[in-house]
């Protein structure tokens, strides 16, 4: 079963989708229910994959130095 949702959207927005969906002969529906299907099937993985991603961005910070445990764990 099928049920109806409401979105809202910009004007120009919802113009530039329509006619980027009429263009792959395809309808807003359609590719919000493929985008719909993905999100909803995302998994812990990708999750996982964009927190290294995250993390690979602070590789590059140098703190000067090593810091034990007990320093990092300080408040």
């Amino acid at each position: 079963m099928l049920r109806n949702i409401t979105l809202s959207a910009d004007d120009q927005l919802i113009a530039r989708a329509r006619a980027r969906a009429d263009a792959g002969n395809t309808s807003l529906n359609v590719e919000f229910r493929k985008w719909l299907e993905g999100f909803a099937a995302e998994t812990n993985v990708a999750a996982v994959d964009r927190f290294r991603g995250v993390m690979a961005q602070f590789a590059q910070v140098d703190a000067g130095r090593m810091f034990t445990r007990d320093e990092m764990n300080e408040r």
